[in-house]
């Protein structure tokens, strides 16, 4: 594996690191059957979308899930003061223990899952049938039913669809309110909405827009993009939480127990933009470091498109925790000013990755 390559994966698994799973974990390499494929036997994923018998598009397939870190912060457009203080609590104290034991290890994920993961659609005419690596599955009826005026919580809700042009519109209500939004820890209650448009723009991709609604907590909807790529020659594995919890559990608690106060006048040091270069000059991206309310963000990930913003927590100070414990730090003058930021590799066969102050 090249070094650009090494780079690229390792951004690729921060980022992806805060889903459930990613494809990765698959390993069966089953050619997929009736897609179109180049002279070199490669799928065609820039062909047409397929259509169903009576012309809709066919959304049937695997797909790979990217919301960027909205899945770790599906509300991070939003101000804090748009959002129920017991809720931003709940998520801060949830980021600063870096996500120790999961509510989702030993209960199905709920509206998370509309997010993110590799998720099997199946469709008919008359619904479509969603199944999840945590062998959870969701019906989407497309037979003209209306939503439940008063549904049975269930764990991932009641979903209706109907189709605008070529677009499907999907409605849910009914979630638990022991599920989250996002890896993050955002709660909802009982009486949220979920509205999710698909449009499946050719055989390899699909735009998802999905909107949380819930005034009793959040002062407006949350509007999370998703970019969904086809998994090809491949078929779904399952993959349980809490299979891995007691590993999951001992290397969360360790990092949580070094976080560190750190003065703000040392904190503003670092705020500015940095730009990292993938190897041999393929793509340059800004990584801005900002200053809030006393704790540290950061945004937008080098060679990842879309909002990455993320809290930054203080190990030292000079090294921070980022995404449940994923470690970067500072590199200094001889005067104290930053130089770098490093972010550091934690996976075998992958390297450091490195953004100068601009």
């Amino acid at each position: 594996m090249s070094s650009g390559a090494r780079a690229w994966r390792w951004l690729a698994a921060l980022v992806m690191s805060a889903t459930t799973a990613s494809v990765a974990a698959q390993w069966l390499h089953q050619p997929t059957r009736d897609v179109p494929r180049t002279a070199d036997g490669k799928v065609d994923v820039t062909a047409p979308a397929p259509r169903m018998p009576d012309g809709r598009p066919d959304l049937s397939g695997m797909w790979q899930m990217n919301p960027g870190t909205y899945i770790v912060d599906a509300a991070q457009d939003l101000s804090p003061a748009e959002i129920q203080p017991w809720a931003g609590a709940r998520f801060r104290e949830r980021l600063e223990s870096f996500a120790r034991r999961d509510p989702a290890c030993f209960l199905p994920s709920g509206p998370r899952y509309y997010i993110g993961g590799v998720p099997k659609i199946v469709q008919t005419p008359a619904q479509l049938v969603v199944l999840n690596e945590d062998l959870t599955f969701r019906q989407i009826f497309l037979d003209g039913r209306a939503l439940p005026a008063d549904p049975n919580p269930s764990f991932m809700g009641y979903s209706t669809g109907h189709w605008e042009g070529d677009m499907l519109v999907v409605e849910s209500t009914g979630l638990d309110e022991r599920t989250l939004l996002d890896t993050g820890g955002h709660p909802h209650t009982e009486k949220m909405k979920v509205t999710e448009r698909f449009r499946r723009t050719d055989l390899g991709h699909m735009d998802l827009q999905v909107t949380f609604e819930d005034p009793a907590v959040y002062a407006r909807p949350m509007v999370v993009p998703v970019q969904m790529r086809l998994v090809v020659d491949d078929e779904l594995i399952e993959y349980i939480c809490r299979e891995n919890e007691r590993d999951y559990d001992h290397i969360t608690r360790r990092a949580s127990d070094e976080k560190r106060a750190v003065p703000v006048d040392v904190l503003s040091r670092y705020v500015g933009a940095y730009v990292y270069t993938l190897p041999g000059g393929m793509e340059t991206t800004v990584v801005t470091v900002a200053l809030a309310a006393g704790e540290l963000t950061l945004d937008r990930f080098p060679g990842v498109r879309g909002k990455m913003r993320q809290h930054l927590i203080p190990l030292s100070e000079t090294r921070f925790a980022a995404y449940f414990g994923r470690p970067l730090h500072f590199t200094t003058d001889a005067n104290g000013a930053p130089v770098q930021i490093v972010f550091e590799a934690t996976e075998p066969g992958t390297r450091d990755v490195v953004a100068t102050r601009r």
